[in-house]
């Protein structure tokens, strides 16, 4: 990832711990893939994917969450949940970046943005 890609899950990690959340893990890494951030609150631990986009583009960062990506996430929060047991109700979150010029412009936290299939 390049350095833009961690100032970005810095960014969005800050943005949620204003929010109340406390941060489990940063870029958890399994063999299907890896989780931007791992966070809880009192209720739900949320495995969050951080996408950034120009406020210019043509589609929401969300967008591009493919489901080919969902699918990676969900795996990698399976392996997670095995070997972190935890009595939160998981949730799958997409924090949207958007910047101009590589300054961010506004952030938008989508809760359960996808579920398992």
């Amino acid at each position: 990832m390049n350095s833009n890609g961690k100032l970005w899950e810095i960014k969005a990690a800050d943005f949620l711990r204003k929010k109340r959340y406390k941060l489990v893990d940063v870029n958890y890494t399994t063999r299907f893939g890896e989780i931007d951030l791992i966070v809880k609150n009192r209720k739900y631990i949320c495995f969050v994917e951080v996408k950034q986009r120009n406020v210019n583009s043509i589609a929401s960062p969300a967008e591009f969450v493919t489901a080919s990506k969902q699918q990676k996430i969900i795996a990698s929060a399976q392996l997670y949940l095995a070997h972190n047991s935890s009595r939160l109700q998981p949730r799958f979150d997409v924090v949207e970046i958007y910047t101009e010029n590589n300054e961010i412009k506004s952030i938008k936290h989508l809760e359960n943005a996808f579920e398992l299939l």
